[in-house]
């Protein structure tokens, strides 16, 4: 957790990517993005130009590279899909390492490989070098309606309660003979799943109570 401070993603440190506003970091994220989704998947030199951009900044983070690395692995079923493009795509075929591939798919695939790698890393920097509740003061600053910073506040501060729950019901049922990744007991995960989405939702309405109990309005105390 990096030192033990904020959230899983986070990693604690004094660079001054870490010392940036958030709002500011947010507002560059979201014109980083636009720019690369904005970038014609076959302009190379430009996509090497962000990567060049993204690396530098990485670089100031002082976030060691292996950390990012690791948590990189969210971006598997977007490789998995490129890598299947060339060869479902239509158009004209071309020869690549002996097979027959799709000239189109394969600028695509490409374009998606590089526009989903850039994506992932500049969120996990940005999440890497900002605290939650930086983020969410960064998002009342930029006037986000108050109701969606309250989501995201108690989605950050109930993730691991839930995430925690779910791994001693998965423990519980290993206990007890079942596999989770067996077909044969999916039936038995679907209910489990099930029954932690309805505590979840009762865990919600108890916190609402508790709110409410002690004054609460609908806008929390900054």
């Amino acid at each position: 957790m990096g030192a033990g401070h904020g959230h899983k993603l986070h990693y604690h440190g004094h660079s001054v990517v870490h010392r940036a506003p958030a709002h500011l970091k947010l507002v560059g994220l979201v014109l980083f993005m636009l720019a690369v989704v904005a970038t014609p998947s076959d302009r190379y030199a430009v996509f090497a130009g962000w990567a060049a951009v993204l690396l530098t900044i990485v670089g100031f983070s002082r976030v060691p590279p292996a950390y990012l690395g690791r948590r990189m692995v969210v971006e598997v079923p977007f490789v998995v899909f490129a890598l299947l493009l060339p060869f479902v795509a239509t158009g004209p075929r071309a020869e690549l390492l002996g097979l027959n591939v799709s000239e189109p798919g394969l600028v695509a695939a490409a374009g998606l490989l590089m526009k989903g790698t850039l994506g992932v890393l500049a969120a996990l920097t940005l999440a890497a070098t900002t605290e939650p509740d930086d983020l969410l003061r960064g998002l009342q600053r930029l006037r986000v309606p108050d109701p969606l910073v309250q989501i995201m506040g108690f989605m950050i501060r109930y993730l691991d309660v839930v995430t925690g729950e779910m791994g001693r019901m998965l423990t519980a049922m290993r206990s007890r003979g079942y596999d989770p990744r067996s077909p044969r007991h999916w039936p038995v995960l679907a209910r489990s799943l099930g029954a932690l989405f309805i505590r979840s939702y009762e865990r919600g309405e108890r916190v609402h109570l508790a709110m409410l109990s002690r004054g609460y309005t609908g806008t929390l105390p900054r």
